[in-house]
């Protein structure tokens, strides 16, 4: 409920951020933002704030604004290496599909181009051949990425959904590819990242 008035505000007004991702940057919080473009919302987000007690202890809220002055940095470098390995991943024989929107084949390739001219985020998804089983291989082979279901660190992770995030919607209409992995670039040097993914995809 919304303090002062018993009710919510107008739909389109208010907005929700994570912090615990690229904001924070360095998987050391756990946090979110609420944003709103009308002064009047905005208060009642402060009021309710202040009655709840629901606003960021100031170590979490030292974090984050430490990681947004290297925000615009880590993104430049996340986004080119990301870049880089969906295009090593899609044009390897033992990748079925990569989903990444800087991929011209990608199907939202140009709504993306003209969202994202910075730079097309880092998560990069990619099919392998095989059943979940040599997925499965694939994390366990990777020695740069660690296998972890976060995103937007420092850190590269690499996850199988069908065995983690998604492990409950199986036969489901919300389940996932059982060879479907889903990587976090983050700051290591890119070329380590793909000889890391290299190996793990050759070793059958």
């Amino acid at each position: 409920m919304w303090a002062g008035s018993g009710a919510r505000p107008p739909t389109g007004s208010a907005g929700k951020a994570a912090t615990t991702k690229y904001l924070g940057g360095h998987s050391d919080i756990t946090g979110g933002a609420l944003i709103a473009a009308d002064p009047a919302v905005g208060e009642l987000i402060t009021r309710h704030v202040g009655m709840m007690g629901t606003m960021a202890a100031h170590q979490e809220a030292w974090l984050v604004q430490r990681g947004i002055k290297t925000l615009p940095v880590r993104m430049r470098q996340i986004c080119e290496s990301a870049q880089r390995i969906a295009e090593f991943l899609d044009a390897h024989p033992r990748v079925r599909r990569a989903h990444y929107p800087g991929l011209p084949g990608h199907p939202d390739h140009a709504l993306a181009a003209k969202q994202m001219p910075g730079g097309f985020g880092g998560v990069v998804s990619l099919v392998v051949e095989g059943d979940a089983d040599a997925a499965g291989r694939v994390c366990e082979r990777t020695k740069v990425f660690t296998l972890a279901v976060s995103l937007g660190s420092v850190e590269s992770l690499i996850e199988h959904p069908a065995r983690m995030t998604h492990c409950t919607t199986a036969g489901s209409a919300l389940g996932v590819d059982e060879s479907l992995l889903r990587l976090s670039v983050g700051l290591e040097d890119c070329d380590e990242l793909i000889a890391d993914l290299a190996a793990a995809l050759e070793a059958d």
